[in-house]
């Protein structure tokens, strides 16, 4: 099992923020997490709240071997082709430690507040799949034409090339049966999403596999990535993390705690005992 830490920037200082990174750096997690919100999500709304892609570009040049990425980058939020551009940057800065993330968006207030457009359902799933092209195409090729109902480009081109190759991992978030699951099956190369219990992660899993071998594609190719709160009483977090364990998980981003010391006893005690 790998491990990564959610660092949640809501309400956090640049200061509070590194130190979490380095936290998790010296604790052995495999990689860092941001969000990618434009505002708090909780407590204060006007609170402070960095800008996800800016931030893990510094958070880049502030670690040295924990991969980073955002949980998950809503589509909706920037072109197509400038996500291309911001996450071949981050993959440069951290020397090919980023992870590109990517969900079809979801906090109506939030868009409208900023006024960033916010489509239907049906309009930002088709702008998510066709995303997920353009930036494949844009990592590995040049002089790219894509005619899609969201998402257009001609003849485009940017260099330089991602560090990672072929391009760096491509994470689509979300538990949606008709659209997300099966999206993933086609084109990703992780999935990040949840489940109420061990019956209902069996039946997503089965969702992703179908589509990756109707697609050509190995289903044991894509990594199957959760989220693990630990907030609950240990015992708890150990049934959970064993029935995920068991269902084919095998990445769970750490949630972070309501309190620095609950993360630190899990560090110290839990996660050494976790496979």
């Amino acid at each position: 099992m790998r491990f990564g830490l959610d660092i949640a920037q809501h309400q956090l200082t640049w200061d509070e923020i590194v130190s979490r990174a380095h936290m998790a750096e010296e604790a052995g997690f495999d990689g860092v997490w941001v969000f990618d919100h434009f505002k708090a999500l909780y407590a204060d709304p006007k609170g402070p709240c960095l800008e996800g892609w800016t931030l893990i570009a510094g958070l880049a040049r502030e670690t040295t071997r924990v991969r980073l990425g955002t949980l998950v980058t809503g589509m909706t939020h920037r072109i197509p082709s400038v996500l291309a551009a911001e996450v071949v940057t981050v993959d440069h800065l951290s020397g090919g430690r980023v992870e590109c993330a990517v969900g079809a968006g979801w906090n109506e207030a939030e868009h409208r507040e900023l006024g960033i457009p916010f489509p239907s359902v049906h309009d930002r799933m088709d702008r998510l799949e066709e995303g997920v092209q353009v930036l494949k195409l844009l990592f590995t090729q040049d002089d790219v034409t894509f005619e899609g109902r969201q998402v257009r480009l001609e003849h485009a081109t940017y260099r330089p090339r991602p560090v990672q190759e072929p391009h760096p991992p491509i994470w689509i978030g979300g538990s949606g049966r008709r659209r997300t699951l099966p999206m993933t099956g086609r084109y990703a190369d992780a999935w990040h999403g949840g489940a109420s219990n061990a019956d209902d992660l069996r039946s997503k899993m089965e969702i992703i596999d179908h589509a990756a071998k109707e697609a050509g594609r190995d289903p044991a190719s894509i990594l199957r990535a959760s989220s693990l709160s630990i907030s609950e009483p240990w015992d708890e977090v150990k049934r959970r993390y064993e029935w995920m364990a068991a269902g084919g998980i095998g990445y769970l981003v750490v949630d972070w705690p309501s309190e620095r010391e609950r993360a630190e006893e899990f560090i110290g005690q839990v996660m050494p005992t976790l496979g």
